[in-house]
């Protein structure tokens, strides 16, 4: 038997992780069984990545002003630069919306 006959004749093979009713459940799953056990159901996937950005900016800021930002970053699960690039980025897209273009 060739190898391409072996894969067309297997049969599916029925998977020992369970189906879950909700997320919370599913975690609690996931939190209580080692992995290691079902490495065999896993496949693997092909990650991507943003690229890095070209170039970059220095903003100086009181010490006041930068202890918000970061409260405010941390407060959100963010680091205070990527708030920043966000704000930036946000303010740029709504002044091209109210902008007329110029001639």
């Amino acid at each position: 038997m060739t190898r391409r006959n072996k894969q067309k004749n297997r049969q599916p093979v029925k998977s020992r992780i369970p189906n879950f009713a909700s997320r919370g459940q599913e975690a609690e799953w996931f939190d209580t069984h080692d992995m290691a056990d079902y490495q065999d159901e896993f496949k693997t996937v092909k990650a991507r990545f943003a690229k890095n950005l070209s170039q970059g900016i220095t903003v100086r800021l009181d010490s006041e002003t930068l202890r918000k930002l970061r409260t405010q970053a941390y407060g959100k699960g963010l680091g205070p630069t990527t708030l920043v690039r966000m704000w930036i980025l946000e303010r740029l897209k709504e002044q091209e919306r109210y902008t007329p273009p110029t001639p």
